[in-house]
């Protein structure tokens, strides 16, 4: 679609319907699934639990790819979105989501590499202490990764909540649930890092700023005044 075809209201539409993938794709991933099958503390059971559910392993495996993927066409009308305040911001905002993307999805790979390896003949002769090192690093890797990545998705938010409290077109309270989401993304993924002994639980309750965009877009951002049409729209800067 050209830049004239991607209205801003074609761009929260396109964003709306790629944020409702990864909203429901990623958290049934992370809380309901992944939760029934990996143990932290003991990998002999993860491998077990693993090995006696494979298709759900494969489900929360692919649910965790197609989000990320999706992140990516996020990005990209989210650059159309929010190009009416500030070309540059935009595309700055964008690509941090983008690079979130991609670090995330090279994470995930990290699954399908463990799932291989379960199934491999090859790797049984080795012994199990062996194949359970092996997949033991491989989900921690892909934790690792995607808490990385996850520290500049909160980048992200901050940027896109600035953004939206700039806009005109965007209530300033859902830019400030952003901002709040972001910093709540930074703080809690940086913890293992830099505070790894505070008590930081309630923190999640700052992610909820995330939803509250989803929401308005679903119920408001199909009526987004086109630049030009609202005396409040602030006009594109660089």
């Amino acid at each position: 679609m050209t830049d004239e075809g991607m209205t801003v209201r074609r761009a929260a539409l396109v964003v709306l319907l790629s944020l409702t993938g990864t909203t429901f794709a990623v958290p049934i991933a992370e809380f309901v699934v992944w939760p029934s099958l990996v143990d932290p503390t003991n990998i002999a059971q993860t491998v077990s639990n693993i090995r006696a559910n494979e298709g759900g392993y494969l489900f929360a495996s692919f649910a965790y790819l197609a989000g990320f993927i999706g992140d990516i066409v996020v990005a990209w009308a989210l650059y159309y979105l929010m190009r009416p305040v500030s070309r540059s911001l935009a595309a700055l905002t964008a690509g941090f989501r983008a690079v979130q993307a991609v670090i995330a999805i090279g994470a995930v790979l990290n699954l399908f590499t463990a799932f291989r390896l379960l199934r491999s003949e090859s790797l049984a002769v080795l012994g199990l202490d062996h194949l359970h090192a092996q997949v033991l690093v491989l989900l921690s890797s892909f934790r690792y990764g995607w808490s990385l990545a996850l520290v500049i998705f909160g980048i992200h938010l901050v940027l896109l909540g600035y953004l939206a409290y700039r806009s005109g077109y965007i209530p300033k309270l859902v830019g400030v649930a952003l901002v709040i989401a972001g910093v709540g993304y930074i703080v809690h993924n940086l913890q293992p890092y830099l505070y790894p002994d505070a008590e930081i639980g309630f923190v999640f309750a700052t992610f909820a700023g995330e939803l509250v965009f989803v929401l308005w877009l679903a119920t408001r951002g199909w009526r987004i005044p086109e630049p030009g049409q609202a005396s409040t729209q602030l006009a594109p800067t660089e």
